[in-house]
């Protein structure tokens, strides 16, 4: 048992698109999710392989706009030049962007070397360890923030980067674009609700692997997905629809 059972409250639905038998989703998600996390989980990435907060920093911040199996060559030759803190503050910008080389967003390059010259300066070289601390750092969102302390540390914080969005969103029916920020307020309240306090390295590596390999943008797996049965986009028929898409790009 993971002895931490929220009640989730969803959003209203259109009672005219909900049968009258469905229920609301309702706290079991997390058990169902590390259950099937137990079983197909990714497990042998090569940051999970060795994780410190600087290791899981480096691939998140790698893995942003970009798939997993792109980035695992890069993250190798990387980790190899600059294995720590201290060897990527110290070493020439120029250096740093040509091993970024052919991963393209080259600010986030920068932004992590200046985030590594940061910790240098500030904190000895010595990865800070506090929500508010990271986040002051360039590049470092909440959502990142969350994935260094909880997959890294074992701290309890919850995620909500683009995989995470969609499966909340399509399992709560949130309707609206997941960049707009009240719907990511609603989003971060789910998300936060359900991240368990038991496990929380398991869940929230769980969570991305469900958005990665189920609840993919297009074709979601929904008959092999843990929580199918209580998805209100599943129950509803709206896989293809939610996430909404973002009305003003599509107007241009």
């Amino acid at each position: 048992m993971l002895g931490y059972y929220p009640v989730i409250t969803p959003r209203t639905t259109d009672p005219k698109t909900v049968p009258n038998n469905i229920k609301a989703p309702h706290d079991p998600f997390n058990e169902k999710i590390l259950a099937w996390f137990d079983l197909n989980g990714r497990k042998n990435l090569p940051w999970q392989l060795n994780k410190t907060p600087y290791t899981v920093w480096v691939s998140e911040i790698m893995l942003q706009q970009t798939q997993v199996k792109t980035v695992i060559p890069y993250y190798h030759d990387f980790m190899q030049r600059f294995p720590d803190v201290l060897s990527l503050a110290n070493a020439a910008q120029d250096e740093v962007l040509h091993h970024w080389t052919g991963l393209g967003y080259y600010a986030r390059a920068r932004n992590l070397q200046k985030s590594a010259q940061m910790i240098r300066d500030q904190y000895a070289g010595k990865f800070p360890e506090q929500l508010e601390q990271l986040i002051a750092l360039p590049g470092i969102g909440r959502s990142t923030a969350g994935a260094i302390l909880s997959l890294a540390c074992g701290q309890h914080h919850s995620i909500l980067d683009g995989n995470v969005k969609r499966v909340l969103a399509r399992y709560f029916a949130v309707e609206g674009w997941t960049g707009n920020k009240k719907v990511e307020t609603e989003l971060w309240q789910y998300a936060d609700q359900l991240t368990p306090r038991h496990r929380t390295a398991d869940y929230t590596q769980a969570m991305m692997d469900m958005g990665a390999t189920l609840c993919t943008r297009s074709k979601p797996q929904c008959d092999t997905c843990p929580v199918h049965t209580d998805c209100l986009a599943f129950v509803q028929g709206r896989q293809a629809e939610l996430p909404n898409k973002n009305q003003k790009k599509l107007s241009q």
